[in-house]
Order: C-alpha cells, then structure tokens, then sequence
C-alpha cells in the first residue's frame, strides 16, 4: 500500500508535467479562459475528490484487491492463469467495465446530470482530465470495489491499472497539437486528443458518439 501511494503520485506528476509542457509549448487551441482560473478551479475539485474518497471509503482499489487476494476470492483465484496472463485480462476486464460505467453516466438522465461537471468545462487540456463531480468519483470507486471482489483482480494488476487510465485520461485530454499521420495511427490503439476531443462536442450526436 506504500509502494501504490508513493508510485502512484510520482507517475501522476511525471505525465502531468510532461502534458503540460507539451500544452505550452505546441497547443492545440487557444484557451478561451484564464488558464490560472481554470487550473485552480479544476485541480481544487481533484485535491477535493481524493480526499472525499479517503475519508469516506477508507481503503483504495488496492487496498481492496490485497484483502481479495489475501482472501482467495473471485473469478481469477480459481482459474490460476500465469501473472502476466491475469494482469493483461485484468487490465481489459477493467477498462471495458469503466468504458461501460461511462456510457451509462451518458444515458441515463439523473446520472448525465452528475457527469457533465466533467464536459461543462468551457476549455479542453490536461485538467479536464481531472475535473469530475465527487459523487462521480465515488461511484466510479464502489463500481470498481465491486468488480475486484468478483474477478479477483490483483493489488499489482490495479495498481497498474489506476496508473495506466490517469495518464491515458490526462494524454487525451491534452491540448496538444499531434502530427496528423501520427494520430491517426495511434487512434487504431488507444483514444488521441483529437478523437476525444470529439466527445466534448456540444453537438448531442457527437458528444454521445
């Protein structure tokens, strides 16, 4: 647990900062707001979250897949595939849930209402990755306790996991200018800033695409 603390900030800040440099140096767009206004306002409702999350959840993802490996519960402890084998199956089993949890924050009504905080954002960078409604984020976390507990996901694989979806949300979330041949080869593997940005359309037929 002191190893995800520490690692999981110290690779936070290494791709926040990266991101951000990258904004200042080659952005996308002009922002439309005052960049101090909105990196104070989104990253106050960030420190707010993590901290909601702390007191009132009491333990993390990983905190919760050690108590289910320590335990030998869920799907994965009973089927005894090879490590790398689980965490890579862990990792799409997750990404897919949490792909899920987002479509249905879309569609259905009182639960859009709590997630656009993130789309009402009237800029698109790198906070943007990090401004979600605390109510938001703690559903996000009893959706993911829950599906620990039935796979069986272990502390590394979330670990991992945790890491790897914070630095894929600030990355497309960037306002940053990336080489069109480039993007459109990243965009056969992962979400690029310009296919995202699509998302955050006010268009409704694109924003729900």
């Amino acid at each position: 647990l002191n190893v995800e603390r520490y690692s999981r900030v110290i690779v936070f800040l290494i791709i926040f900062c990266l991101i951000a440099t990258w904004e200042m140096t080659s952005p996308k767009s002009k922002l439309t707001q005052s960049k101090i206004i909105r990196w104070t306002n989104n990253l106050l409702l960030t420190g707010l979250n993590t901290t909601l999350v702390g007191y009132l959840l009491f333990m993390s993802s990983v905190g919760v897949a050690w108590l289910v490996e320590s335990k030998k519960m869920g799907l994965f402890s009973y089927l005894h595939l090879p490590t790398i084998v689980e965490i890579i199956l862990g990792i799409i089993l997750l990404d897919f849930i949490i792909y899920l949890q987002h479509v249905v924050f879309h569609k259905i009504q009182f639960l859009w209402r709590i997630h656009r905080t993130h789309h009402a954002d009237l800029d698109y960078d790198i906070t943007t990755a990090l401004r979600f409604h605390p109510i938001e984020i703690l559903l996000s976390m009893l959706i993911k306790f829950t599906f620990i507990l039935i796979l069986g996901i272990s502390p590394l694989t979330i670990l991992l996991f945790e890491m790897i979806l914070n630095g894929m949300a600030m990355f497309n979330h960037g306002n940053i200018n990336l080489p069109v041949k480039l993007d459109r080869f990243l965009r056969i593997f992962i979400v690029t800033p310009d296919m995202h940005r699509i998302h955050h359309s006010i268009n409704n037929d694109e924003l729900n695409s």
